[in-house]
């Protein structure tokens, strides 16, 4: 159950100030809240299976390859500025 003293918490927290009618209000409604997903543990769960997401999906990841790079000269035919054989960018910091 939700007290006036977690919403004024979690009001300090998040560096709200809260109307005493404000914080009437949002307790109400986080136990309601509270109360609605209290509903689920009625429900007989024995024989699902776990699930972590609706989806499912796999790890899409490869190992790295060495592959073929195009020659330094070709990369930076097009290059605004170089610098020997690097791209030169403007100074950020």
């Amino acid at each position: 159950m939700i007290t006036i003293k977690d919403v004024e918490h979690v009001a300090l927290l998040a560096r709200l100030e809260l109307s005493e009618e404000e914080k009437q209000m949002y307790t109400k409604q986080l136990n309601a809240i509270l109360e609605y997903a209290q509903m689920l543990n009625e429900l007989n769960t024995d024989d699902i299976p776990p699930t972590a997401h609706v989806l499912p999906l796999k790890n899409v990841w490869r190992e790295d390859e060495v592959g073929e790079h195009l020659p330094p000269e070709e990369v930076l035919a097009n290059a605004p500025e170089r610098e020997g054989q690097f791209f030169k960018v403007p100074r950020i910091v």
